[in-house]
């Protein structure tokens, strides 16, 4: 049974997120001895409104940007070629040691050797998203929006961004928007922040109708008790994540979806890739299966981002994780963070192992 969405909606998919760049040297070569390097515009929240922007969706972003930035421009025409419209202040640089957007320092591996990625966020603009910046009676009340989803990442970026997802969080319950929210756990996001962000993302949960996240996340991030060890075998990890999704639901019984991949790594360009989602009462499993891999970095965005889009179409849920898996599956094949599918039959090929020329 599909989620019912409200109907007078100016956009399908809303998401928060910090914007910046990611720099990724050519030819799979590591970064630290490259000299040659190819740029995006990123984050983790419009990884995933991608696939539902660049197949029709309107998707709406809220940031901010540094006033007059040539990396703010950049991302701004990033989000429009990517057909998303955006909103937030443009924050003053304060000096060349002031706001700026983020960097991502990241190589795709090769073979044997995994990729790398150095986070420089020092100073990012992202850190100082306000809720008196944004009119969330306008946003959520007048314009209407179906689904937003938020990240842990965003979500534990700061003290000032962790406030901020929370009362979007609560902007959106109150005028009838699903919530969907990753947990993304990340170690030096939470450290000395424990207690402030468990209180934070149990709230998020607690009004949220689609969680996602694997063992660890649910333990670290709301402090459900973990399962037993269960090895590597696959299905040991499936009866795991089985295990702990009961108890999950029990704790928040107002989501009805949740969701994760599955993911073996053979190289840095062969893994095997699987989904697991439970919804209202029902499992839905894609065991792994092997995938070729240009850069594996926002495989997990794209999944969620195909499981939304398909969500939002009001599918029948079986098709919602095998759309996901195809859409994780395709983001990988990618230079850019994020998926950039020419239309649904090109997911659904993914989906079918059909890598057949198409003229």
């Amino acid at each position: 049974m599909s989620l019912r969405f409200r109907e007078d909606s100016k956009y399908d998919l809303l998401v928060p997120t910090s914007m910046g760049v990611r720099l990724t040297p050519v030819k799979n070569q590591p970064m630290h001895s490259s000299d040659n390097f190819f740029m995006h515009a990123t984050s983790a929240e419009t990884n995933v409104a991608s696939i539902s922007s660049l197949l029709g969706l309107p998707v709406k972003v809220l940031t901010a940007f540094v006033e007059g930035s040539p990396i703010a421009r950049y991302i701004k025409d990033d989000l429009g070629r990517r057909h998303m419209d955006y909103e937030g202040p443009e924050a003053p640089q304060g000096g060349p040691w002031g706001l700026r957007h983020q960097f991502n320092l990241a190589d795709s591996g090769s073979g044997s050797r995994g990729p790398r990625v150095w986070n420089d966020r020092a100073g990012e603009v992202g850190r100082t998203l306000d809720v008196k910046d944004f009119d969330l009676e306008r946003i959520f009340g007048k314009e209407g929006v179906r689904l937003i989803h938020i990240s842990g990442l965003i979500a534990a970026l700061s003290p000032e961004s962790s406030k901020f997802c929370l009362e979007v969080a609560r902007a959106a319950k109150k005028h009838g928007t699903r919530i969907s929210f990753d947990l993304n756990h990340r170690a030096s996001f939470w450290e000395n922040r424990e207690k402030e962000l468990h209180e934070i993302f149990s709230e998020i949960a607690g009004v949220s109708d689609i969680l996602v996240g694997n063992e660890e996340d649910f333990q670290l991030c709301l402090g459900i008790e973990g399962p037993e060890p269960g090895g590597e075998d696959i299905e040991a990890k499936i009866d795991s994540f089985k295990g702990m999704i009961g108890r999950v639901s029990r704790a928040y019984p107002d989501a009805s979806v949740f969701a994760n991949t599955l993911r073996e790594v053979v190289s840095a360009n062969c893994h095997r890739w699987g989904a697991i989602m439970f919804e209202n009462g029902s499992w839905h499993v894609v065991r792994p299966r092997e995938i070729g891999v240009f850069d594996r970095i926002g495989g997990g965005d794209g999944f969620v981002g195909g499981m939304l889009y398909s969500i939002l179409k009001g599918w029948e849920p079986a098709k919602w994780v095998q759309f996901g898996w195809a859409t994780g599956a395709l983001a990988v094949t990618f230079a850019t963070d994020y998926a950039q599918p020419a239309d649904e039959e090109q997911v659904w090929s993914v989906w079918e192992g059909n890598a057949r020329v198409k003229r």
